[in-house]
């Protein structure tokens, strides 16, 4: 196998999956990361005060349709049962989202059954017969009336811009339901780690082929010094913004710590404009199985990402989808030895589920291309899914 190592950037959860099936083959792996920890943006510690384990970088429900992810993520650590229920606070008051028939009777004072409820919101509904964005698709799809409530002022929040600038796809993927099913998620599977993801991750790179440096800047200089690189982090910081940057929104958190119980739920969504915050975690409530005297309250805002901050949610507009195919395309022309994978490094929005499954899906495609003895040349991995 030669007497190079494949150097894996970024110690998520793509990296790391990546790293273990490689290191699992016999091949020798170097994962690095800039920051302090693993697992990246999903990284949970156990908050010295409390002793409430805190999703550091916002909140993370493991949750997916996929049984080889469910098996795979089980053999690192004992996922826990965990049903997400969040609450939205309106204008009009306190309500269960996702949107359900619970949510619908109480926001229209009636008692709408399942049977005859559909048919009420298609009165609602605005006559749009092909929405070109996020408004107008709310609109068509819940009318008026739901869509100023529960929808407006968040989404202006959380993406720092106009529902119309938006595209339409971005509300399709919030559910609405025509019964009293309050999971926020339709998953088969659904939980959080008992001892938070950090220790799911760790026990990933942990392998007699597997050497981690934490705390430790890339550079693309390296490249030569490594027979493959996989890298997971910002695509066009990887080429030094040649062609700008790519658009994303970042998050930022202000934490206090409480007796008792602040808010009696994980999530409460403000869904005013007026509010400047998005949303706030409790996050003794994403471990209902542990008991505490303490609590952690988060606020979470949102705002636009700076050179320093990191990068969260993907904007996707049509200058950023311009910018992105002119990074793939030089990717594809340089003749160097990476393999981009992962959120950051394809620029989408993925579930962790998702990433799990990307990481094993390449991994067992770079193999067989290795085993074949194919050279690898600037691929960025969600072009072959």
């Amino acid at each position: 196998m030669g007497n190079k190592k494949y150097l894996v950037v970024g110690a998520g959860f793509s990296g790391a999956v990546i790293a273990r099936q490689l290191a699992e083959q016999g091949y020798k792996v170097l994962v690095i990361d800039k920051r302090n920890h693993v697992a990246g943006n999903c990284h949970t510690e156990r908050d010295s005060d409390t002793n409430v384990m805190v999703h550091k970088y916002g909140p993370h429900i493991f949750n997916t349709n996929d049984e080889n992810v469910w098996k795979f993520i089980n053999i690192y650590g004992n996922m826990k049962p965990f049903v997400n229920k969040v609450i939205a606070n309106t204008e009009k008051g306190i309500f269960s989202m996702p949107m359900n028939l619970l949510t619908l009777n109480q926001f229209f004072k009636k008692k709408l059954s399942p049977s005859d409820v559909e048919d009420f919101i298609k009165i609602k509904q605005k006559k749009i017969p092909n929405p070109k964005n996020f408004e107008e698709q709310a609109l068509a799809f819940l009318g008026q009336e739901l869509y100023y409530n529960f929808f407006y002022g968040y989404t202006k929040k959380q993406w720092g811009c106009d529902p119309k600038e938006l595209p339409a796809s971005i509300l399709k993927r919030l559910p609405i339901r025509f019964n009293y099913d309050d999971n926020y998620y339709n998953s088969k599977y659904q939980g959080i780690p008992e001892n938070g993801y950090t220790a799911i991750v760790e026990n990933i790179l942990n392998h007699k082929n597997i050497e981690v440096k934490l705390g430790q800047e890339y550079n693309k200089k390296v490249n030569s010094a490594y027979k493959h690189v996989f890298y997971t982090g910002a695509l066009d910081a990887y080429f030094d913004y040649k062609f700008d940057r790519l658009g994303y929104r970042t998050v930022f958190f202000e934490e206090e710590i409480k007796k008792g119980d602040y808010q009696g739920n994980a999530v409460i969504n403000y869904c005013e404009e007026k509010i400047p915050f998005t949303r706030i975690h409790e996050h003794k409530h994403f471990a209902p199985w542990e008991t505490h005297k303490k609590t952690i309250v988060i606020k979470e805002y949102s705002k636009e990402t700076e050179r320093e901050d990191e990068p969260y949610y993907p904007k996707r507009l049509t200058k950023d989808k311009e910018i992105l195919e002119k990074y793939k395309t030089h990717a594809k022309s340089c003749q160097e030895n990476v393999s981009f994978v992962g959120r950051l490094a394809t620029y989408r929005y993925l579930d962790m589920d998702k990433v799990i499954a990307e990481a094993l899906a390449y991994s067992e495609y770079f193999l067989a291309k290795t085993t074949a003895k194919t050279n690898f040349k600037g691929e960025i991995f969600s072009d072959n899914i």
